[in-house]
Order: C-alpha cells, then structure tokens, then sequence
C-alpha cells in the first residue's frame, strides 16, 4: 500500500461526508416543496486491500480502504404510491359529483320561499281563494299572476340546469386538455430520465417531478403504473421509465404513455349526441383513445360525464337529464290536466301554451291567457260558483296518469328526496374515500416527507464525521512530513 494512501482515504471520507451534508441541505432546503421525497446518500466501503492474486502481499488480512458515496436514494414507496392513485381517482370522482349535486340542491332550493314547492303552494292557494270568493275578479288576477309565477319558475330550472349541464361538458374538454398536457411531460421527463439513467444516474428530483404529475394524472382517470430499468447499467440504481396505462372497467388497460418507445396516446375530444335527437340537448356518447372508450374509468372524467348527462344503449342516463326528466314530467302534467279542465268553463280556453309531449316542457311551459277574466272559476259560468277553481286546486293533491299514478305534490316530494339522497350519499362516499386516500397519504409522507428533526441530527452526524475526516488527513500529513523532513539526520 502507498504512503500517500491514508490521505487519500482521508480525501475520500472528506468527499463523502461533504456530499451527505450537501443532500441534507437539500433535504432541508425542500423541507416544504410539495411533492418532495427526501434522498440519502448511501455510504459503502471501498474495496479493500489487497485483492485476491498470486502476486498478492502477505498480511495479516485485507487492509480498508476508506469509503465512498455508492449512491444517493430517493426514499419513495412504489406500493404506496399505487394505492394512493387508485384512492385519488375515487376522490376526483365523488368530489366532482357531490359538487354537481350540490349545485342541482341549490338550484332546486328546498324547502324555501322562493322553489318550485313554494310556487306551486301559491298558485293552489290562489285557486282555493277564487273557489271560496268565485265573483271577486281580484281572485282571478292572483290566479295569472300565480300561475306565470309557476310557469318561470319551471322555465327557470329547465335554464339553469341545462346551463349547468353545459359548463360541466366544457369542464369536461379542459379537464381533458390538462390531462393531454400532463401525458405529453410525463413523456418528456421519461426522456430526460433515461438519458440520466443510460450514465448511471439517479434522477431523484426528475423522478419526484414525474411522480406529482402522476397523482395529478390518476385524479382525472384511473391509471396503472409500470417501470422499465433495461437501460441502467448493471450496479446502478434508479426507478426506470415510467408507463402509463388508463384502467377501465371492461377490456385490457388503455396505454397512455410508453416509456420505452417514447410513444403517447391522447384523450380524445368527447362525441356528443345529435342535439336534434333529444330536444335541443347534447349528451356524451363517448370519450376516446384511439378507439377504446375511457368514460368507465373511475375519476373526475367520468364524474362529469354522470352528472351531466350520457347515453347507454339508447337511454339517457346521468343526474341532471333524470331530473330534467322529471321536472318535464311533472310540467307536461300540471299543462295538460289544467288545460283539460279550465277549456270546460266557460270561457273556454286553455290556461297553459298547449305542449306536444313532455320531452323539454318544463322549459316551454307558459301561460297562454292575456286577461284575468278570461280564467274561468266556475263551470256553468255563475259568478258564484266556484266549483270549477276547486277541481283545478285539486289536480295537485290528485292522482294523476301522467305520473304513474301519484300527485303532482307527491311526485315532487319524491324528486327532491331523491335529489337530497344522491347528494347525502355522494358525500358519505366522498367522506369515506377521502379518509382512505388520507391515511394512505400519512404513511406516503411517514416514508418520504422530511423532518427537520431527523435532518438536522444528520447534518451533526456528517459535521463531526466531516471533522474527524480532515482531522485525520492532518496526523497523515504529519507522519508524511516525519517520513520525508527527519528520517535520516542521525549522525550528522
């Protein structure tokens, strides 16, 4: 072994210990940097001497050499990292769907002064008092005036739920326009990495920025994760390039991004249904890569797509159509029972525009009469009779075959109950999915995230060591300068 050997081992452990202290810097530095994982230098022994060999010194056994930094490690769990994506994708979907549904509860504003309920309280009460005072004309002006109430109420439900049913499909292309941007520097990144990789590098801080995109990715859709490491040379570490593939419900897992080759794959822009085919309204048939439909894959795309409307072998699914359903239903009801009833009396005409069917009524719903004493009270026409105005009044709290059998007053206690179920249940899902992906993210953290605490005994440890390393290369200095300046002057 060389004379000059200590210093080097000196030199090495200086080395060593300095780029410890330099990644617990780092470490601390991105003690607050969302997405970050701590990295460690791994320290290893260096090949001792002497090698095995016929030429090989005789000693008492192998001497050390020193150390060396093998490699610096990103703590990262990939198991965790899995179960997190597959947790956030039901959080992106109950989160976006319990908004929806909070949005159709405001709308709807029930129980309240100013809902649909409250309207038609009036216009019933309306009715009643022309029943109990049929020659007051004032009782007939609060009949127009309640029933146009009644009908722009309607109106302005069908508006407003199709304006909402609007904004989520254009939420739906940029969230799409966000996940085609994600997939193009998930593919950038697996480039430079494996360039990285390839001179057996470790990307630690490619990798974390991979990884955010990634989680972000799996919030829109549910996606796979797989590595490729045949491009890092033999003794190296790293995690490889990254392959992405959408799961879906039904068939094999949609590649995304393929690490290996480069390529990508982007989500396609949605298809929508003929609006001349349902009423004026557009509904998602479909949301595509290449010719795989992707809308069964769990995440806020497929939210979107539930709340705002979709077609499934020929019918119209989705949250806001079934209430939309339901609400023209309920109008198509209330226009043709009334209609049917008031043209016996003896003006006449109908209350209500009449409507062709009940597909879109409860945005063409209108009320037809221009004057008060055209709205008949009565049926044989006495100005004291006011049996006419009672079975008007009744037709809310009767069974009527427009709505299989049930009131218009019970069928609309059953929509907002229904309404308010959806919405609870959504966010019971929402609650508990968020708790599951909550805990997993704890134990991503308890591994990766810094603690100051942890790092600052560190930065001690290296310190010392660092201290210890220099202290050392001066007592091999002074032997050295023994050697060289004193040996030899005896005797001189």
């Amino acid at each position: 072994m060389s004379t000059f050997r200590g210093l080097e081992m000196s030199r090495q452990a200086l080395s060593t210990q300095q780029s410890a202290l330099y990644t617990t810097g780092h470490n601390i530095s991105n003690a607050n940097t969302p997405g970050y994982s701590r990295q460690r230098v791994n320290m290893q022994a260096m090949n001792a001497y002497p090698s095995p060999g016929m030429n090989s010194p005789q000693l008492p056994g192998q001497l050390g050499t020193g150390v060396e930094a093998g490699s610096v490690q990103r703590i990262r769990n990939q198991f965790l990292d899995t179960q997190f994506r597959s947790e956030n994708a039901s959080v992106g979907y109950w989160a976006q769907r319990t908004e929806a549904l909070s949005r159709m509860e405001n709308l709807l504003n029930e129980p309240s002064d100013s809902g649909i309920e409250s309207a038609i309280s009036d216009f019933w009460s309306a009715l009643k008092g022309a029943a109990t005072n049929p020659e007051q004309n004032g009782e007939r002006a609060v009949i127009l005036s309640r029933g146009e109430a009644l009908a722009d109420t309607f109106n302005h439900l069908s508006s407003s739920m199709n304006t909402i049913r609007s904004d989520l499909q254009t939420e739906t292309e940029n969230t799409i326009d966000q996940a085609n941007s994600m997939i193009e520097n998930l593919r950038d990144i697996n480039s430079q990495i494996k360039k990285l990789e390839t001179h057996g590098y470790s990307a630690n801080d490619l990798y974390d920025k991979r990884d955010n995109i990634l989680d972000d990715l799996s919030e829109i859709v549910n996606i796979d994760v797989t590595y490729n490491k045949d491009h890092i040379p033999d003794g190296k570490q790293g995690d490889g390039v990254a392959t992405v593939n959408i799961i879906i419900e039904e068939g094999e897992p949609v590649n995304i991004v393929n690490g290996v080759t480069g390529d990508i794959a982007k989500i396609e822009k949605p298809t929508y249904t003929d609006p001349d085919e349902y009423n004026g309204m557009k509904f998602f048939e479909s949301i595509s890569v290449g010719d795989v439909d992707i809308t069964s894959s769990k995440g806020t795309l497929q939210s979107y797509v539930h709340a705002s409307g979709y077609v499934e072998d020929g019918e119209i699914k989705g949250d806001f159509p079934e209430v939309l359903e339901k609400l023209d239903n309920m109008a198509y009801a209330i226009v043709s029972s009334f209609n049917e009833l008031h043209q016996d009396g003896d003006s006449g005409l109908p209350f209500f525009e009449e409507l062709s069917g009940a597909p879109g009524a409860a945005g063409k719903m209108a009320v037809a009469l221009k004057d008060h004493s055209d709205v008949n009270v009565s049926k044989d026409g006495n100005a004291g009779n006011g049996d006419l105005a009672d079975d008007l009044a009744a037709i809310f709290t009767s069974v009527n075959d427009e709505l299989d059998g049930v009131s218009v007053n019970g069928y609309l206690e059953s929509l907002i109950g229904e309404v308010g179920v959806n919405a609870s249940h959504a966010n019971t899902m929402l609650e508990s999915t968020a708790t599951l992906q909550h805990q997993v993210n704890n134990q991503r953290q308890s591994i990766s995230a810094v603690s100051l605490d942890e790092e600052m005994t560190n930065m001690i440890k290296f310190q010392h060591a660092y201290n210890a390393a220099a202290r050392g290369m001066t007592a091999m200095d002074e032997l050295i300068d023994t050697v060289i300046n004193r040996m030899g002057l005896v005797g001189r």
